[in-house]
């Protein structure tokens, strides 16, 4: 192949200068012998190449953009500017004719994945992660063209550019473009081979839905869950959590990416079999040890084999935590900090009263009626629950550390026990520790680099916070929880109860004030009631 093209066999991690991260990595894992699709780079300099005559002009924009003093509104004038340059210039006519000889060695009118590899990406120090166009099923000479050609634009994307100002990264942007066989992926996701957020290097994640993995890494979907806990050269399931698929994203009859939605079933049904998570570790654990350090992986399934689309360092590991005796159960890290305090087990929120101030409140699951326990509470540790559920939502508006879906805390843990519920890790310690609790919300002290074309909303559970999430710059309240408003505002008293002891005038009172709480702190921002 000529300068423009690298066939992955050719290629290296030290490559990244002609291949991007992306194509580098990939060229790694095959000639590591890893299960990899085969496929092609179109290189940093085919773009370069192609970019020959507005150069200069694209160089001059980027300057004014990635000055500390530009204003957000002139980053993005400066990157449209440079995104018009690029279509201007178009692909040469020495690349194309490489990328179309290459496309055809490949398979006849093959349908292939398009990706940008930026020569910055997917280093240990930036990972540019979703900044640059990637394009799926793309099938045709025709096609493949004008997906490159994107690729190459999405390089100056307002996001992208505002990274690299916040970044410090000033050398001029080059993008080089993968181009690899589309597998018909029937199961994908992600793979991190340590623990993203503990540090943990013991431990793997991975999570997986059906079809393309585009669900999972775009966060469309609440994807299956697996920890597998790694002990030498054996990597054992330790935890399984079955998310909510509601769709999935297919290559449809007309060779395009096709959304399918799900029934109830296979919405609820589990992706992967306790073998094949097994098996999927083990991946995961060849690929460290090739590298030497912990990777984040994409990788699919399809026709009975897995493979893998894509490794590179996980760029935000913690420090690895001094080791120590174990967690006496643990589970979803739902609200950060650390607070330690003797266990109370209750069954059902009746059973409030039996707290007292600074316990950890342990309990099967939370609902609204459990907030007014949860206030005097330390900490909170539940068997059930995800991320978003009542009681990982109400904890992080109280700022009190919290672990979710243990599966056995109300079993495991005795009543008077002391214990440390590490809210970051999602563990749960024998024994005490310095508390430490989540930081106050406070407003941004610094403008945002860049408007966002999408809009921000955020969850909102308890009114008396309204102040301070509206501080936050965020667009207004996508969900508010009129369960856990209506709690509040009654004193934990059921409405009919309060209206027969109280009356209609103090029943509307109540709750008038605690909807004026928020819209005032929002307005003119809307907020959503469900």
């Amino acid at each position: 192949m000529t300068t423009y093209l690298r066939d992955f066999s050719t290629l290296g991690k030290s490559d990244t200068a002609v291949a991007g991260g992306k194509g580098a990595n990939l060229g790694e894992l095959t000639r590591a012998g890893l299960p990899v699709p085969p496929g092609f780079v179109v290189t940093a300099e085919a773009f370069r190449t192609s970019m020959k005559q507005v150069r200069e002009d694209i160089a001059a924009e980027l300057t004014i953009a990635l000055d500390r003093g530009t204003s957000p509104q002139r980053l993005e004038e400066c990157a449209e500017r440079m995104r018009e340059l690029v279509r201007k210039a178009g692909v040469s006519d020495d690349v194309r004719h490489a990328v179309l000889q290459a496309y055809r060695d490949l398979g006849q009118n093959e349908s292939v994945a398009v990706r940008s590899s930026a020569t910055s990406e997917d280093t240990a120090g930036a990972s540019f992660a979703g900044m640059n166009s990637t394009f799926t099923n793309t099938r045709g000479a025709h096609a493949l063209l004008d997906r490159l050609l994107d690729c190459w634009v999405s390089l100056f994307g307002t996001r992208s550019i505002a990274y690299r100002a916040e970044q410090g990264i000033t050398d001029e942007p080059a993008i080089a473009v993968v181009v690899q066989r589309m597998v018909n992926s029937e199961r994908s996701g992600v793979m991190f081979t340590a623990d993203p957020s503990s540090g943990d290097r013991d431990k793997m994640l991975v999570e997986a839905s059906f079809g393309l993995g585009e669900v999972v890494v775009s966060g469309s979907v609440e994807p299956d869950t697996y920890v597998l806990r790694r002990n030498g050269d054996a990597v054992s399931l330790v935890d399984t959590r079955v998310g909510r698929k509601t769709h999935k994203i297919v290559r449809g009859a007309n060779g395009n990416d096709e959304r399918i939605e799900l029934t109830a079933e296979e919405s609820h049904a589990q992706v992967l079999t306790d073998a094949e998570v097994v098996a999927i570790g083990q991946l995961g654990m060849r690929v460290q040890r090739h590298y030497g350090e912990p990777q984040d992986t994409e990788w699919a399934v399809a026709d009975g084999k897995t493979w893998l689309v894509q490794s590179r360092p996980i760029t935000t590991l913690p420090d690895e935590a001094p080791t120590s005796t174990g967690p006496l159960v643990a589970g979803l890290a739902a609200s950060p900090g650390i607070a330690s305090g003797r266990v109370r087990v209750l069954r059902s929120p009746d059973e409030g009263g039996r707290l007292r101030d600074g316990e950890v409140l342990v309990a099967e699951m939370t609902n609204p009626d459990w907030v007014p326990t949860m206030r005097r509470a330390s900490a909170v540790v539940t068997d059930g629950g995800g991320i978003t559920c009542h009681a990982a939502i109400v904890a992080r508006e109280l700022r009190v550390p919290c672990v979710v879906g243990t599966g056995s805390a109300t079993t495991v843990l005795k009543e008077g026990q002391l214990i440390t519920v590490d809210g970051s890790s999602g563990e749960v310690r024998a024994g005490s520790a310095p508390i430490t609790t989540a930081p106050r919300i406070v407003a941004p002290v610094v403008q945002a680099n860049e408007a966002l074309g999408t809009r921000v909303y955020v969850n909102l559970a308890l009114p008396e916070h309204a102040a301070e999430v509206a501080a936050m710059p965020v667009d207004g309240v996508g969900l508010l929880r009129a369960e856990f408003m209506l709690t509040e505002a009654l004193g934990a008293e059921h409405p009919r109860r309060f209206l027969a002891r109280r009356g209609p005038e103090d029943f509307i009172g109540a709750m008038a004030s605690s909807l004026l709480q928020i819209t005032h702190a929002f307005a003119p921002r809307p907020v959503i009631y469900r």
